[in-house]
Formats: structure tokens, C-alpha cells, sequence
């Protein structure tokens, strides 16, 4: 059972003197989906169930097989406490602290973003442009948080080396965390920097997810995200682009020759991206929707020479074509350039 570090549920007191029947399984996750309908949220009954069966580390089944089973003191304070949290709008993955991505399990930490399903586009992305799952790859994650993308990475790559970095010393310390529990400490290097300026290296393969949320939207994020993802790896600046005009800066001297670089990007930023790479010599080679079909990352090289105007005509007529015959055209869309 996951221990939670509050002391006491705002909400909900816990009376020694209550009835076995009032502490069993059934009965408690009753209380925790009627308290999340009172509160608005939607599909109160499978949130619950998802909750409960984190919370006590059960399978879901045994919700239902088991409703008669009596918890004990500390299994109620523990549920009726995170329904408390759970109404404060605080993500589930933060009240239990870890997240699945990619098939494996992160630990979490107030300094790390909450890694989210359509960043696996990413990883995506990289597998697709090396077929050789046994080359020794040299991989660089800018802005790593919990190093999920870059372990998730090195899963793939069993002979693959991985450095991550990020500006905050915790998110570093939670990245380090993460690859010891996994199994990858020994292919994997985790250092504080701001994005590349410390690294010296050149790199088969950079990925990162940064910032991309403009300053003044931050109020209009969903709670879930706005009051409990740190702000430093949310806020991209005026426009929101300001982490990808320093990356584009160092990525042209950290790729290898022949390096792939792939970027998540925020809804309608393709085009500005695009522009602030190719801006720096890197050629556009393409854009990755996630399953929702929104375009989702930027995929960038630095290429040959002798490449570079015949594939930049390329990239530049496609998205002409897509955008409707006008490269002024290109308002917000969610569909890939």
C-alpha cells in the first residue's frame, strides 16, 4: 500500500468507532466515487476504481471480486486521504507517485513534468529512423525530467549510451533514480546544465520535450497540470518558443553527420519550430502526429551538404501543399504540416 505524506483528509475524519461493514472494500470505494460526483468530475466510478486499486496496490478485479474485504486503519486513512487530494484536482500519478511510460515505471518528483502518453511520439519517431536495434547509439535528451524518454530509448537499444540534461539539480537527482530502479544506470549519465552548453560531444540521436507553453496561457492551464507540474518545465516564454531558439543553437554542433533530432512541439507551433531549426542550418526532415493525429514533434538533421537545398525544397513543398498552395497560410492547425 503507497504511503501518502499529508497527515489528515480535509474532508472526511476517521472514527475508531466505525462498523466493519462502513470500513470494507466496497464500502469506502462507494464513499470516494460519490465524493468525486459531488465534485463534477467525469466517470467518477472508474477514476475511483483506478484510485482505490493504486492506492492499496490491488489488482482492479479484486475491487469487484472482493467487495466484502475490511480494511484496516491504515488502508482507510490512506484512501479517504487521497480522495481528498483527488478532489484538490491533483493527478493520481502525483498522489502515488509514479507513472507508466513506454511499458516501464517512473518515480515522480515535485521538480519533473508528468510524463504523458502522446510524448512516447517521440520515442516513436527515433525507432523508426534506426532500423539497427543493436547499434551502439550515443543519445541526448535536453530537458530530461524523469529521463523517461531517454530510458525509455535505452530499452530499445540494449548497446545504446544515454546522457540526459536538465536546469533543475531534482529533476537530475529523479532522472538518476529512475535509471538505477530500471536497470539502465550503467548505459546512462545524468548531469544539471543548461540544455547543451556543457556537453562537448556529438550525438547519434538528440530528443526533448521542453517547454512550450507561452507565459500567458500558464493561468489557463487545467489544474491538473497548471498547479502541480513545476512551471519551469512549462513556461516557454512570451511566445512560447523561447526553449526551442536555444536548442536550435546548440544542436547544430551536437549532432552527428548523419544525427536525428526530434522535438515534442505545442499545437499549431510546427511552422514557427520548423523555422527556428532550419534558421540554424538543421534540415526539416519531416513531422509526427501522436495517435490523435496532432502533430506532435519536429524531426530535424543536420545531413550531408550536398543535401541540404534539395531536401529543404522538399520539406518547404510539402508543407506548402498541405497548407493549401500559401506559406503564409499556415494558421493553428492540428494536423501535421
Amino acid at each position: 500500500m503507497r504511503s501518502l505524506q499529508r497527515t489528515k483528509p480535509r474532508d472526511w475524519q476517521p472514527s475508531r468507532a466505525e462498523s466493519a461493514k462502513a470500513r470494507t472494500l466496497g464500502a469506502l470505494l462507494a464513499e470516494v466515487i460519490a465524493a468525486l460526483s459531488r465534485a463534477g468530475f467525469d466517470d467518477a466510478r472508474r477514476r475511483a476504481r483506478r484510485a482505490v486499486a493504486a492506492l492499496l496496490e490491488i489488482a482492479p478485479g479484486e475491487i469487484l471480486a472482493h467487495p466484502e474485504r475490511v480494511l484496516d486503519d491504515q488502508e482507510v486513512d490512506c484512501l479517504r486521504l487521497a480522495s481528498d487530494r483527488l478532489l484538490g484536482r491533483e493527478p493520481l500519478s502525483r498522489i502515488v507517485g509514479r507513472r507508466e511510460f513506454w511499458g516501464l515505471e517512473f518515480m515522480l518528483s515535485a521538480d519533473t513534468l508528468d510524463p504523458r502518453p502522446e510524448t512516447e511520439t517521440i520515442v516513436e519517431a527515433v525507432l523508426r529512423r534506426f532500423a539497427d536495434r543493436s547499434a551502439p547509439l550515443r543519445l541526448l535528451d535536453l530537458g530530461t525530467g524523469t529521463g523517461c524518454i531517454l530510458l525509455a530509448l535505452l530499452a530499445e537499444f540494449p548497446n545504446a549510451l544515454g546522457f540526459g540534461v536538465d536546469l533543475s539539480a531534482g529533476a537530475a537527482t529523479a532522472a538518476r533514480r529512475n535509471a538505477n530502479s530500471l536497470g539502465f544506470a550503467r548505459r546512462s549519465h545524468f548531469i544539471v546544465g543548461d540544455w547543451g552548453a556543457a556537453i562537448a560531444s556529438k550525438f547519434d540521436a538528440m530528443v526533448a520535450n521542453p517547454p512550450y507553453i507561452p507565459t500567458d496561457r500558464l493561468g489557463q492551464l487545467p489544474p491538473e497540470v497548471g498547479l502541480y507540474d513545476p512551471s519551469l518545465a512549462l513556461d516557454g516564454g512570451r511566445d512560447g518558443l523561447d526553449s526551442y531558439r536555444r536548442l536550435a543553437t546548440d544542436v547544430g554542433h551536437l549532432l552527428s553527420p548523419q544525427g536525428v533530432f526530434v522535438t515534442e512541439i505545442g499545437l499549431g507551433q510546427a511552422p514557427a519550430v520548423a523555422a527556428i531549426l532550419r534558421a540554424r542550418g538543421l534540415i526539416i526532415e519531416g513531422f509526427e502526429p501522436d495517435l490523435a493525429g496532432i502533430c506532435r514533434c519536429v524531426v530535424a538533421r543536420a545531413g550531408a551538404p550536398q543535401l541540404r537545398k534539395r531536401l529543404e525544397c522538399a520539406a518547404v513543398a510539402s508543407r506548402v501543399a498541405a497548407l493549401g498552395g500559401s506559406p503564409q497560410s499556415g494558421n493553428a492547425a492540428q494536423t501535421c504540416p
